[in-house]
């Protein structure tokens, strides 16, 4: 039997390269999800860094995007929730070059929890700051490499 997060890499993938190809040319893995965090890695190889040999800026971005959001997508569907989610904005902030595999961190899993329950409840489009934290443990620990606050916006029905 496979595991939720071996599902939730298929769903991925799937989602990836059938909706949107340029997640799956950097090739992210889910490597940990519950119900507060989800953590996503993307490796540091020819399709992901820049001219000065660090995660280029529109592969960080796609990371963080994913991190930020694919909680929303799973929670939904472990409801029966049928939920339109975009990023209004973002706001990126860049500390060190991440110069090996990225992991991609949000511990938001309450706030989109509260994000469905309200647009269900009120039938109106939620709109709230996650924020992800990129590391590089291999090089640096637990050290944040770049931190991004983006504004989730979810409108949650019912399915049918």
């Amino acid at each position: 039997m496979f595991s939720a997060l071996t599902k939730a890499n298929w769903g991925l993938t799937f989602f990836a390269w059938r909706y949107i190809p340029l997640i799956g040319f950097c090739k992210p893995k889910i490597i940990r999800m519950d119900s507060t965090t989800l953590e996503v890695t993307m490796p540091h190889s020819w399709r992901t860094k820049n001219h000065l040999g660090s995660i280029y800026f529109g592969a960080l971005a796609i990371g963080a995007d994913l991190a930020g959001a694919f909680l929303v997508f799973s929670k939904a569907s472990a409801r029966g929730v049928n939920a339109n989610f975009a990023f209004k904005d973002v706001q990126g902030q860049f500390l060190k070059r991440p110069e090996a595999t990225v992991h991609f961190t949000s511990h938001d899993g309450a706030v989109i929890d509260s994000m469905i329950d309200e647009s269900l409840a009120t039938g109106e489009r939620i709109n709230k700051p996650v924020s992800v934290v990129v590391t590089c443990p291999s090089l640096h620990g637990d050290e944040p490499m770049a931190t991004f606050t983006l504004t989730l916006s979810v409108k949650a029905k019912l399915k049918k």
